[in-house]
């Protein structure tokens, strides 16, 4: 009998039965299609050794005028500057306080330090840095007090709690000389609230993550915040504009150097009409308007409208109120009860509110914007869940998958139950999209039912109009442009290349990504008689493997019947048997296999491994057994 060439379908299929999906793929993990066949995806690398606090969900390359190559990076507890492995910490300042207003005191055998300010405005996890303070008279110094502490506990509205610490970030205990109160001219400089990198739903009883601070409690609220925190940050030239979600917009000079904070935006002008809220910003890159979704009006300051947009007078930062002589103004939207988020493409900014999309087009003076619907009844499932490629935008709704590009389409999903039925909804803000170009992937990376953390991943390959997915823990994402290779963060504090080598670069030393392909069954004729298989001719290259010995093992399993399980199965590794530039592979494979129908999965665990299938075919008979 002749040999059975298997070509496969691109893509996984989870939306029919493994049966039925005869010809395609049905599982698979940290593998893509290109050309229409399965290949393992490229490891990932760190950037630098250096870390950064908190977990970050949201990155910001860009270029200053001297060429430098920066990325901003927003935290739950920081907002960074990165420049050559190195971060700079350009947290806005939210309040200093008057000299004296700040006291210490300690406890004879104990690491806590207790702060007196009255009013103080803190959070757990919030960040102070005090100066002008004086030794407390024992171990605690004046170079112990004076420098940044992240607050552990707040006591009330007037004290709160701090561990002590030496310059190199040791823990100290105070002795019975530490009598003192840091003196007179204390200053304390809090940087704005910490946000949470947990969503908590609700507020009262159980407000709070367990251990936090007043989880029970009745007044759980004090002293603790109840969202994610996102940010969002576009260019203005070389400076920044920086925004988190539902609160302050702040603006970082570059001119000022790392050493200097972002400060609010309504400090840098004399225009009181300057929004002090939102849900975030971006910079119109054709007409150089800033624009504040989900701001305060020009008539309310300080009071969010979740619908309303403003715009600034062009190539102005600090021009807000609507006047004649200029093209600030807003807008806005009739539909939804909030602006979820912004996308900008190359001709407008798309505005989606929670059911409904809106095209916001620049028309020139007098009306400098304009708005339209583009559609109702869509939904989209985070802030941060769209993203826009070559002038067409993809988001994740609450069941579906989107595209708009000029108008909006419903992608078929070949996983959507899969991706949905695994799915932590309590932390659907998390849910990120990400462009990986070089390869025509757009990524969602979304947390399963058992993961309050992002832990999953789908794709949507607009090439070959395919969908897989896999296991993967990413924060934020950004695609390459300024830098080489794509850039991902991870919750070690850390960033990393991607499409960078063979292996996982989070661990030391790097370790091997697991990966696999597992198709749907295959059966002889209808299914009506048993096959035998007696060897397989594998058909797969090593290219770019860098291991002596690259391999992949391929297992083939057989069943009886569909909903039957797999009976047995044989697995045998093929190998690349020279290490010259000509692959040359396994001849044949021996098996001795007996079924109706079968499945056939490829996978490697070992490092320095890159493998891509080619045709594999099989040697199958007809077996007597019916």
């Amino acid at each position: 009998m002749p040999l059975t060439k298997l070509q496969f379908r691109p893509g996984v299929n989870r939306e029919t039965t493994s049966y039925t999906n005869e010809g395609g793929w049905f599982d698979g993990d940290k593998i893509r299609f290109r050309f229409g066949v399965p290949e393992k995806i490229g490891g990932w690398e760190r950037t630098s050794q250096s870390t950064f606090l908190g977990t970050c969900r949201a990155l910001k390359p860009f270029v200053a005028l001297d060429s430098s190559r920066y990325m901003g990076l927003g935290t739950n507890l920081k907002y960074y500057i990165e420049e050559g492995g190195a971060y700079y910490d350009i947290t806005p300042v939210r309040a200093t306080t008057a000299a004296g207003d700040v006291t210490f005191s300690a406890s004879n055998g104990s690491s806590t330090l207790t702060v007196a300010d009255t009013a103080h405005g803190a959070v757990a996890n919030d960040f102070v840095t005090f100066s002008g303070a004086a030794s407390l008279g024992g171990n605690v110094t004046a170079a112990v007090l004076n420098q940044e502490y992240q607050i552990d506990t707040v006591l009330n509205d007037n004290s709160y709690t701090v561990v002590a610490k030496d310059t190199s970030g040791v823990v100290i205990t105070a002795n019975a000389s530490d009598t003192g109160n840091g003196g007179s001219s204390v200053v304390g400089k809090y940087q704005i609230n910490t946000g949470l990198d947990t969503s908590v739903s609700g507020t009262g009883w159980g407000v709070g993550t367990w251990g936090r601070l007043g989880w029970g409690d009745a007044d759980a609220a004090a002293g603790t915040t109840t969202v994610l925190r996102i940010w969002t940050h576009d260019n203005f030239g070389e400076d920044l504009i920086i925004n988190v979600r539902d609160s302050g917009i702040f603006y970082w000079d570059k001119t000022s150097g790392f050493s200097a904070p972002a400060v609010t935006l309504s400090s840098l002008g004399t225009d009181p009409t300057i929004p002090t809220v939102a849900k975030q910003v971006l910079v119109s890159d054709r007409d150089r308007h800033i624009i504040a979704f989900g701001c305060d009006p020009e008539n309310n300051i300080g009071v969010q409208d979740p619908l309303l947009i403003r715009f600034s007078g062009q190539e102005s930062p600090t021009t807000w109120q609507s006047l004649p002589d200029n093209t600030a103004g807003d807008l806005r939207i009739g539909s939804g009860s909030e602006i979820v988020c912004a996308v900008e493409t190359r001709q407008q900014v798309l505005v989606f509110t929670d059911v409904s999309l809106h095209a916001m087009q620049f028309l020139g003076p007098p009306f400098t914007f304009g708005i339209n619907m583009l559609s109702e009844n869509i939904t989209i499932i985070s802030p941060l869940a769209a993203i826009a490629h070559d002038d067409v935008v993809y988001w994740m709704g609450f069941e579906e998958f989107y595209a708009y590009s000029g108008q909006v389409q419903r992608l078929p999903c070949s996983v959507r139950s899969y991706v949905f039925d695994d799915f932590n909804r309590q932390q659907r803000e998390k849910v990120f999209a990400a462009v990986n170009a070089a390869y025509s992937e757009i990524w969602w990376f979304y947390p399963s039912s058992t993961s309050n953390e992002i832990d999953r991943y789908v794709v949507w390959n607009f090439q070959e109009q395919a969908w897989y997915y896999g296991t993967l823990t990413r924060t934020a994402w950004v695609d390459r442009g300024i830098n080489d290779f794509p850039i991902a963060t991870f919750t070690d504090g850390r960033q990393y290349f991607h499409e960078l080598g063979l292996d996982d670069g989070t661990t030391v030393p790097e370790s091997a990504i697991s990966a696999y392909i597992e198709s749907s069954q295959i059966d002889i004729g209808e299914g009506e008689q048993f096959a035998f298989i007696r060897r397989i001719i594998p058909d797969v290259t090593f290219e770019n493997s860098t291991a002596a010995s690259p391999s992949v093992v391929f297992t083939t399993q057989v069943r009886n019947f569909p909903g039957g399980n797999y009976l047995h199965s044989d697995a045998a590794t093929t190998t690349r048997t020279a290490t010259t530039p000509v692959e040359q592979f396994t001849e044949q494979v021996h098996l001795r296999l007996r079924g109706r129908s079968f499945a056939m999965k490829i996978s490697s665990d070992a490092s320095q491994v890159q493998w891509r299938l080619g045709s594999p075919r099989l040697d199958i008979r007809p077996d007597g057994r019916r």
